[in-house]
């Protein structure tokens, strides 16, 4: 089973405060990614970034962290690369989010495995205030495009989970269930946006032809519908070191299962089989002793526990 990468602490010798989180993706074809690659690498490293940007031929995704100074210099950096349609979105971290910066050159920005050309079709945006209203029609589908290990963080309510380990698997379950949604409208989310720009083109293209997603995704939800309004049920997860976020991009309760990578809140965190930096309820049976003495001594060189 997929699970997402371990946490791991701030590099600083103490927490650095104000770190700016900046989630981003434009698609945009480019004649030479690996020359973006290297300029984003060289640039990234300068302004003392953290996170990653991937970039490939149909354009660029990411989240990276750093100084407002620098935030706003990549972003700059990015206008005058040609993107001027980025899909962006801030928010902050008490401590350095992510280990360290990396660009990375790759055939895809977010990897679907199978051809779909979201610049020239695309699903309807649905505005986050909007959203509850389509959501409540109980005509209307609702799909969580993410994977199994983000939608047990939280969900909204009533949608349907295909039990995705990864977004590769979106395009076979498709086919799977393509007949039940067929004639109906259908309205997809994800944590950020860029994953239903290909889940919707990838619907269009098997001939559906009322398909809405979320503008901004999830996080951009939470930023601007108000909690006593919201339908969205536990925390959003993220790729970082924050593990979750709630309302109004406040940081969650959820922590990572350094073994298995699982989020998990405060109720599994009094589990009896939880033990920080070595195994949780999901994966204390299928860890043998000596792995989690391997993990105990992980946990107890990295983090001093």
């Amino acid at each position: 089973m997929s699970v997402p990468p371990f946490p791991f602490p701030s590099v600083s010798a103490s927490p650095v405060p104000g770190w700016v989180v900046a989630a981003l993706y434009e698609f945009r074809t480019l004649d030479n990614p690996a020359a973006l690659r290297h300029h984003l690498s060289a640039l990234g490293t300068r302004l003392g970034l953290c996170g990653t940007l991937i970039v490939a031929p149909e354009g660029i995704n990411g989240t990276v962290a750093g100084s407002r100074a620098a935030i706003d210099e990549l972003r700059a950096a990015l206008q005058d690369a040609g993107f001027t349609r980025l899909e962006y979105k801030e928010s902050g971290a008490p401590e350095q989010p992510f280990k360290r910066f990396k660009a990375r050159l790759k055939a895809e920005i977010v990897t679907l495995g199978v051809p779909v050309a979201p610049r020239e079709q695309v699903g309807h945006y649905v505005e986050a205030g909007d959203w509850n209203a389509l959501i409540d029609d109980p005509e209307v589908v609702v799909v969580d495009t993410r994977n199994r290990y983000e939608v047990k963080a939280g969900t909204f309510q009533g949608a349907l989970d295909p039990e995705l380990d990864s977004f590769r698997e979106f395009p076979a379950w498709l086919d799977a269930h393509a007949a039940e949604l067929r004639g109906k409208r259908v309205a997809m989310f994800c944590t950020g946006g860029i994953r239903c720009e290909k889940s919707t083109s990838l619907l269009l293209e098997h001939g559906f032809t009322d398909v809405l997603h979320l503008r901004g995704g999830i996080l951009n939800y939470l930023e601007q519908v108000p909690e006593r309004e919201s339908r969205w049920e536990g925390e959003c997860f993220v790729f970082d070191g924050r593990v979750a976020v709630g309302h109004g991009l406040r940081g969650g309760t959820a922590v990572m299962c350094h073994s298995c990578g699982w989020p998990l809140t405060p109720e599994e965190q009094t589990h009896p089989e939880y033990e920080e930096g070595v195994s949780c309820e999901h994966c204390a049976a299928r860890t043998t002793p000596a792995q989690k003495a391997a993990f105990r001594e992980r946990q107890r060189q990295v983090y001093g526990g």
